[in-house]
């Protein structure tokens, strides 16, 4: 079983006198615009594949040849040369009956400007496709109702599309399409029609339906923020031509070129990265099971004022900060458990990062990414934070801060780790701060 719910390999769409000539001398490389006198290049070597349950956006101004690709994708264009494969067959060449059996059962379009059925009720609308598929009279208006209560159109199913506001239309063709039961949904700019708040609802909506019902979802748009929010994955085309593939977060931190910078140079980036995409390895971590010397030894290395504590698993089990540490190591206790603190900020790898301001400033440590087990992933410090946002990597000498600063000088740490040593008989974990320093290094043995 293939993972892999559509592909599109090596397709062209030339329209004019002669297509395929235009085809042979762009493969042998011509320009586009050299070309114009035989035919116009609409979509060029367009490669790509959607995984099933992902949402898929083509993404592009106008004129990209993103709507021609959508056409294709559904056989309502014959593509001039290349394949489109759904479900592992594919549908360029195939007669006309097998066509539209794959449109009945394989794939379903939600169109810009709604296409309802004017003289048809809500419900009849939404029951179209199954209509069209043979399915019986009841069975299809059973089904269809159930999918106007999920996009939100319960009790209005027996208006007519003239007394529905925009919004409300373009839910009447959602849930047409739904109703259809298809694998593959194809959406071409159908939100662009609308109001930006209706807008954003019906993006939210579309989220959690395609969350809810497991759906493979190609949106096409020309809106960047629309795309980003949308999208596990983007293709972004520009004259024809698909420039980069991949997810927001690689769009948004590593473009493909100048165009790609360029087309994302406004978004609003806190709303698409993530804590996975920009979090640092926390390096002041030490296991609940070590002493307090390890912990100590742990902040002088890395010279930062508090380590994260884990368990087995690497389970956040809290913080420890350098001045209670240093207090335990002077009293020679071993116990490291007692100076714990279980207050640490910390946040899912999946949030993004305009949600990690509020506790980002009100810690002074950096932020702990967990998992859904509470498992240590990573760290975002607020120089981190703000890097990301204003697209300054972090990896420049000036600038790679990922913990908070120590607040015990580390000679007296050290000082304290010497004239302390062996009151207790803990096994130090960490290695030593200095090659040199041969005093140290002989209190405890190191990994």
């Amino acid at each position: 079983m293939t993972d892999t719910a559509l592909e599109v390999s090596n397709v062209y769409k030339v329209f004019g006198k002669k297509p395929r000539d235009v085809v042979k001398r762009l493969k042998a490389g011509a320009a586009r615009n050299d070309l114009t006198a035989l035919g116009t290049a609409a979509v060029i070597d367009a490669s790509f594949e959607v995984k099933k349950g992902e949402i898929f956006v083509v993404m592009g101004l106008s004129g990209s040849g993103k709507s021609t690709l959508i056409r294709m994708l559904n056989g309502l264009w014959e593509p001039t040369a290349g394949t489109v494969t759904i479900s592992g067959s594919a549908i360029s060449g195939i007669p006309a009956k097998a066509l539209r059996d794959v449109r009945r059962k394989k794939i379903s379009m939600v169109f810009q400007h709604f296409a309802l059925l004017p003289h048809r009720t809500v419900l009849d609308n939404a029951a179209y496709g199954l209509e069209v598929q043979g399915v019986p009279l009841a069975e299809r208006r059973e089904r269809a109702q159930n999918i106007v209560n999920r996009v939100g159109l319960s009790g209005w199913e027996e208006k007519m599309p003239s007394e529905l506001s925009g919004g409300m239309q373009q839910r009447v063709g959602l849930a047409r399409a739904l109703a259809s039961d298809t694998d593959i949904l194809l959406m071409d700019e159908a939100f662009s029609a609308l109001d930006p708040l209706i807008r954003r609802e019906m993006q939210e909506q579309l989220v959690d339906l395609q969350h809810e019902l497991g759906k493979t979802i190609i949106f096409i748009t020309h809106d960047l923020n629309e795309a980003m929010f949308l999208g596990d994955r983007i293709a972004v085309m520009r004259d024809g031509r698909i420039v980069q593939v991949g997810t927001p977060d690689e769009i948004l931190t590593d473009p493909a070129n100048d165009y790609v910078a360029q087309f994302v140079q406004d978004v609003d980036r806190a709303r698409v990265l993530t804590a996975a995409g920009v979090m640092e390895p926390a390096r002041s971590v030490v296991s609940g099971s070590a002493g307090p010397r390890a912990a100590l030894r742990t902040m002088r290395d890395t010279q930062a004022s508090s380590a994260f504590v884990v368990g087995n698993g690497r389970k956040l089990l809290g913080v420890v900060h350098d001045v209670d540490v240093l207090k335990q190591v002077k009293a020679g206790n071993p116990d490291l458990m007692a100076v714990v603190r279980n207050d640490p900020a910390t946040v899912g790898p999946e949030q993004y990062l305009v949600d990690l301001f509020e506790p980002a400033a009100e810690s002074h440590l950096p932020v702990a990414v967990v998992d859904d087990k509470g498992r240590l992933l990573g760290a975002i410090p607020r120089v981190t934070l703000l890097a990301a946002l204003a697209n300054v990597p972090t990896t420049t000498g000036e600038n790679h801060i990922i913990e908070s600063t120590a607040t015990v000088a580390v000679e007296v740490i050290t000082q304290t780790l010497r004239e302390t040593a062996g009151l207790t008989d803990e096994v130090e974990m960490t290695r030593p701060a200095y090659a040199d320093d041969v005093e140290t290094a002989k209190e405890g043995s190191f990994n």
